[in-house]
């Protein structure tokens, strides 16, 4: 029997065993989304109740609520914002990672190295976009250049992020 025949025979048996739950687009779910956020040095929300998260991952920006179908996305440096169930809102900014949402409205997000967003300062990020352009189009060797172009990478997605 060939292995293609044999994925669609469990691929039946799961079906039957597991009722598929269906949900259609933007459904809004009554309940909370609970968020570990966690890096290697601190663990920033550690199993906490919020309404919302959203995330830039490579896929695109993803807005996360209760319910949502499990994945897994893995995150480009970009912005997290956190919509509490105070109504407040917290932004980080992050350097990539991984979303896993779990079923049960599980959300955990891992990253390097993260930050609030408020911890930046837009002259700063725009004297290191240059210094790192003037290295990336500079003589300096290949690894210089291809530090540079990933450190670009970052500040200008850190740029947008505080516009």
């Amino acid at each position: 029997m060939n292995s293609l025949k044999v994925a669609r025979m469990a691929l039946r048996a799961a079906a039957r065993s597991h009722p598929v739950q269906r949900r259609g687009y933007a459904d809004v779910a009554p309940d909370k989304l609970r968020l570990s956020l966690a890096l290697p040095h601190q663990t920033i929300y550690k199993s906490q109740d919020v309404v919302q998260v959203n995330i830039a991952a490579e896929s695109g920006e993803m807005g996360i609520l209760a319910q949502h179908v499990p994945s897994i996305e893995q995150l480009k440096p970009g912005l997290v914002e956190v919509i509490e169930e105070t109504g407040g809102n917290k932004q980080f900014f992050l350097s990539g990672g991984f979303a896993t949402v779990q079923p049960g409205s599980v959300l955990s997000i891992n990253a390097v190295e993260g930050y609030p967003l408020e911890d930046f300062s837009a002259e700063n990020v725009r004297n290191q976009i240059t210094e790192a352009q003037k290295i990336a189009a500079g003589s300096g060797s290949e690894q210089d250049k291809a530090e540079a172009n990933i450190e670009l990478e970052v500040l200008e997605s850190l740029q947008a992020a505080l516009k």
